[in-house]
Parts: C-alpha cells; structure tokens; sequence
C-alpha cells in the first residue's frame, strides 16, 4: 500500500561500517510511512465516513421512541451497534490488510522495500502497526461521534457499556485484520487478495451462522460441540464477549447460550476475549513466519 523515502524512514544502505538499524526502530519506521499513507489514502476516509454516518444513525434510532433516559443511552446504544459492527468491521480491517503486501508486489515496490537493510519480518510488522494505527483511528472517529450525540441526547446513562464495546471492536478489528495481512502475503496480486478477503468476510458473516445451524441438524451436535464450533469463529466470538459484558444473558443465544452462561460463569468472558485475541496472534504469526521464509519478492 505504500513507498519508502530512503532518505526520510528507513536509513539508505549502509556502508559497511555502519550498524544496521535495530529491529524496533525499522519496524517503527514502516510503521509511521504506513500510518500516514493509510491516513491520506481514500479507503481511509470511506471507511470513516461511513461507519461514523451508521453509527450515528443507529445511536439516533436507539434513542427516538423510547426517551432519553436510563438504558436507552450509551447501553441501549451498545446492543443496538452490535450487528453493524459485525458487518462493516471485518470487512474494513479485511480489505485493508488485503492490499498491503500483495499491493506491493503487484506494483513491484516490494522489491524496493526488501533491498533496504531491514528483515522481512520488519517490513510486514511494520506494515501491520501502521494500518492497525490507521484503522483504529478510523473507529474511535466513528465512536466518538457517535458518542458526542449520545452524551448531547442521553447524557452519561451507560458509559462503560460502551467502552466495553470500543474495547471488544478493536480487537475484532485487529483479528480481521491479521487475516487480512496473512491474506496478502500469500497471494501475488491485489485483485485476487483482495477477492478472497470479501470470500472471507461472506463465510465469517453470513455462512457461518446458517453452516453451523445445518452442521447441528445434520450431525445432530450435542450442545458443547455446537459452542466449541460457535467461538472458532471470531465473530460469533465477539458477539458473545458484548453480550456478556452488557451485563446480559446469553441465554437470548438459545440453549448454546445458556449452557456456556451456565457452565463457564465469570470465566467465559475472559475465553471469549483469549479467543479473539488469538486471532490476532495466530494469523500475523504465520504471515509473518510464511513471509521471512519465501524466497520470491
């Protein structure tokens, strides 16, 4: 997705005297070009405008018809931005991280990147930093709209619902994200990256939820089979984590609810969260192992 200035954020090849840069100061500096790039590219700007533009609509629909008071404000709000979040996220943090590698290569920059005296694990870690910058940026924009009306309509009623939801988005993000970059790493061009992001985004969203009702039907699932398959996926995952830290029971679930409500108790909140933060790790662990291996630009 971006260039480097040799001269402004990776040092120029140096003699050879010189000390290469350290990992962290590399990483840093792909991290701060990636962060700007992504800051002026038009994704950037799409993506805010719109998630601002829903978010306030769904705050706005949350709050006409019920009154502004008691959990109709920032909780009320909360639940209401639930399944918007569970389809415009993942496939924001998808795209994005689609295009920053196979982007590269497509345009034949890689190459350029890869010649500066930095790692590879550097150049893609740096990468991933920058637009995780970026794209968290992106969301606190559209919550903190979206916050300003609430607190103008409904006062304070039900600030920490909300930041619990902030919190629980941005590691979704963060995991869309990582399977994004992984995405990326493996596919040549851009075109093909970013297709099989959206192929990605369809199963996780759509296919998931009516796949796992079959799965049960056809293979008759205990219940405890039909959870374990339910929290795989990070954004089945994500939904439970809101739900159980609105306070709420999961037994509006069905009965796959109320067995982990039941079964699990304060401990679930916390597996859901390790869940979601694993597919943050797991995916750019493997991008990154896959990419320092390959012998190809």
């Amino acid at each position: 997705m971006t260039t480097l200035s040799a001269t402004t954020d990776v040092p120029a090849a140096a003699p050879a005297m010189t000390k290469a840069p350290t990992l962290s100061r590399g990483t840093l500096a792909f991290a701060r070009r990636e962060f700007r790039d992504a800051l002026a590219s038009k994704w950037f700007l799409l993506y805010t405008v719109a998630f601002a533009v829903l978010a306030v609509g769904v705050s706005f629909l949350t709050l006409s018809g019920v009154g502004s008071h008691g959990f109709a404000g920032f909780g009320r709000t909360a639940a209401g931005l639930l399944n918007l979040i569970m389809l415009v996220v993942p496939l924001m943090a998808l795209t994005a991280g689609a295009g920053s590698i196979a982007g590269e290569r497509e345009r034949g920059t890689l190459l350029y990147l890869l010649a500066q005296p930095v790692a590879r694990t550097q150049v893609l870690l740096g990468k991933y930093l920058g637009l995780a910058a970026a794209l968290v940026c992106s969301l606190c924009i559209g919550f903190g709209v979206s916050a300003g009306v609430l607190a103008w309509r409904a006062g304070g009623v039900g600030t920490g619902s909300f930041v619990l939801l902030v919190g629980c988005t941005v590691l979704l993000a963060l995991g869309m994200l990582s399977i994004g970059v992984l995405i990326s790493v493996v596919s040549r061009r851009s075109a093909v990256a970013t297709g099989f992001a959206l192929f990605v985004w369809l199963t996780l969203v759509f296919v998931s939820d009516l796949g796992l009702m079959a799965s049960s039907l056809i293979f008759k699932l205990r219940v405890q089979e039909i959870f374990g398959l339910a929290i795989v996926n990070p954004l089945q995952s994500f939904k439970m984590a809101v739900i159980v830290n609105l306070n709420a029971s999961l037994d509006v679930l069905g009965p796959v609810g109320a067995y982990a409500s039941h079964t699990m108790g304060d401990a679930l909140a916390w597996i859901l969260i390790a869940v979601m933060v694993a597919w943050i790790v797991l995916p750019l662990g493997l991008a990154m192992l896959l990419f320092a291996r390959s012998r190809s630009v």
